[in-house]
């Protein structure tokens, strides 16, 4: 077996069976308490466990005001798992910012759902008025933001990272009073060999 070949199979073997059945993924406001409380699993999970970026949680004061936004994928038999967040507020009137961006690394193979959740974000914030949306995002993130129309303003540090302050162009992203989102992942079957 040649060394790609290797790594394609551990990737696959790796893959959770409840990607295999995704049927779809809904990008929307957290209005249910089971949506706000796995957004904060999603969260400790990236930011705590996986990055080291929080030592136990990374709650802060913005929560208390913020408009959490999530990704919640359903499965074949129904069940529904948050696999991303993020989070909006408003820090003076029109300005508004998004942080806490996260998703679970088996839902990162789904193509659009860290988009959709930024889409979602600068939607909701431009229906409420939103002239400027800032955000600080991972020096790692910031070609996909700018593939979304974001600008780098500047680079910056947070919490010891190197990050981009961005900006969102909002001709692109019209405002939207609906707080939701759908976006189809397929149907996946799994295959016999």
């Amino acid at each position: 077996m040649s060394d790609m070949a290797g790594k394609i199979a551990l990737v696959v073997q790796k893959t959770p069976a409840r990607l295999a059945v995704a049927q779809g993924v809904r990008i929307k406001l957290a209005l249910e308490q089971w949506e706000r409380e796995q957004a904060r699993r999603v969260r400790r999970e990236v930011f705590c466990t996986e990055q080291g970026v929080f030592e136990h949680d990374d709650t802060d004061e913005i929560d208390a005001i913020a408009m959490p936004i999530v990704a919640v994928m359903q499965a074949a038999d129904g069940s529904r798992e948050v696999v991303g967040t993020v989070r909006i507020h408003e820090s003076a009137p029109g300005v508004w910012h998004g942080s806490r961006l996260a998703v679970v690394q088996h839902a990162r193979r789904i193509g659009s759902v860290g988009s959709g959740l930024i889409r979602l974000a600068v939607c909701t914030a431009h229906a409420h008025g939103c002239h400027t949306f800032l955000a600080q995002v991972q020096s790692q993130n910031a070609p996909l933001f700018r593939r979304l129309h974001w600008n780098t303003l500047g680079e910056i540090e947070v919490h010891g990272r190197p990050h981009h302050q961005m900006q969102a162009d909002l001709d692109f992203y019209a405002p939207n009073n609906d707080g939701e989102l759908d976006l189809l992942v397929g149907q996946h079957e799994e295959r016999q060999p």
